[in-house]
């Protein structure tokens, strides 16, 4: 080989831009990966200020890492010349076809990631919702979990919990009990108020400070009903509830007060004709 017949002068002419392209490239990921990492940090700061659940996080802090270490990486491509619209096509169809497969799951993790944000409902409240009732023991990524009254594990997919009504019974420092008391149509209202009125002012768990309402709500077939509401903290509910009921019925059996239940009268017209 004949070096005084090698033009470097060319060679150097074709070097010196690939390598200025090869090194602002190399600059764009350097600069690049440390914009992404600050990036992310400041992320991962912010939901832990929320108080995010650290799964969520994690995986919310993972997908956008990734999402902005592709977009580097295809700038510092596009420095190089590569064409990077087949790079963006050949990733937005394959991010495609993994949402299509993974369709359902997808949706169950954005209403994860929405019950998170949103808080309609927490980890021990007493809840209502796909109907099914029961206490929040864990809200995860991709379902909620129930323990109902008599201990079965119910699993709800989030997709399912934000798609339909929920139900917190909760959410809520104080509930209202309303209880329907029916008596015969020979009763005396007024002895009747009068009673429920007493049994109200002896139960201490009652909120005092609003006012306990007594009041005649419908003439029924076989019963007057009255309507019997006082307020009670959430926590106290059922138990005061209970008890109220089994004072009703032991305080009207004492006085004679008739609770009476529906009953049919049949009427024999072939017995009253032959009569």
């Amino acid at each position: 080989m004949n070096w005084q017949e090698i033009d470097f002068q060319k060679y150097i002419e074709m070097v010196i831009p690939f390598g200025i392209k090869v090194a602002m490239a190399i600059l764009i990921f350097v600069i690049g990966l440390s914009i992404v990492k600050l990036v992310s940090s400041m992320l991962r700061r912010a939901m832990n200020a929320r108080s995010v659940e650290p799964t969520i996080a994690t995986f919310v802090g993972r997908i956008l890492h990734y999402l902005m270490l592709a977009f580097v990486v295809i700038a510092a491509l596009g420095q190089l010349g590569v064409q990077t619209a087949s790079v963006i096509a050949i990733l937005g169809a394959a991010g495609l076809a993994v949402g299509l497969a993974l369709q359902g799951t997808l949706s169950n993790f954005a209403a994860g990631v929405m019950l998170i944000l949103l808080r309609p409902l927490r980890v021990g409240d007493f809840v209502e919702v796909s109907n099914t009732s029961g206490t929040v023991s864990e809200v995860s990524i991709f379902a909620t979990r129930l323990l109902t009254g008599d201990y079965k594990t119910v699993v709800v997919p989030n997709s399912a919990v934000m798609g339909n009504t929920i139900t917190n019974y909760s959410a809520q420092e104080r509930r209202r009990i309303d209880l329907v008391v029916g008596v015969g149509y020979g009763s005396n209202l007024q002895q009747v108020k009068q009673e429920l009125q007493i049994i109200a002012d002896a139960e201490q768990r009652l909120l005092r400070e609003y006012d306990v309402v007594i009041g005649v709500n419908e003439l029924a077939d076989s019963s007057v009903n009255l309507v019997f509401r006082s307020w009670v903290k959430t926590s106290d509910y059922w138990p005061v509830k209970w008890a109220l009921t089994e004072k009703v019925k032991t305080r009207f059996d004492e006085l004679g007060i008739e609770i009476p239940f529906p009953q049919l009268d049949i009427h024999n017209k072939s017995q009253q004709q032959a009569a």
